[in-house]
């Protein structure tokens, strides 16, 4: 199955938070072939401001490092995926970061992988695995 990880997935991870065990069952599961994960530009981004934000631009440049080297495809943020995320922002109550990642999700039906409640707004239309928290 795939998945697409967002930036509380991703922050989880990083920073061995709650849910943490399973972000690195799914990004190992990617890296051995058996799931296929990805995560938007959108999402890398709102990582790394949140993380400069938090810990300072060296840190920010670390994780980048790090994200990079994450078994995850990266989804530009095309024109495409720009309308998609524009329509969905306007149908639910959740961020436009957030709205590319279940643009993705419905692209590659694809599994969003959260701790981030916002998407329970939008959970009818996209399968979502709850990250404990």
């Amino acid at each position: 199955m795939p998945f697409v990880l967002d930036s509380v997935a991703l922050l989880a991870h990083l920073g061995d938070e709650a849910g943490a065990a399973r972000v690195r069952e799914v990004l190992t599961s990617c890296r051995s072939g058996l799931e296929v994960g990805y995560m938007t530009e959108i999402n890398i981004g709102e990582t790394l401001y949140i993380t400069e934000r938090e810990r300072g631009t060296a840190e920010a440049a670390r994780v980048l490092g790090l994200i990079d080297q994450l078994p995850l495809t990266q989804v530009p943020a095309t024109r495409p995926q720009i309308l998609a995320a524009a329509h969905i922002k306007a149908q639910a109550p959740i961020s436009y970061a957030d709205a590319f990642v279940v643009a993705a999700a419905r692209e590659f039906s694809a599994t969003i992988l959260t701790g981030d409640h916002e998407f329970e707004s939008v959970e009818a239309g996209v399968e979502v695995e709850w990250l404990p928290g």
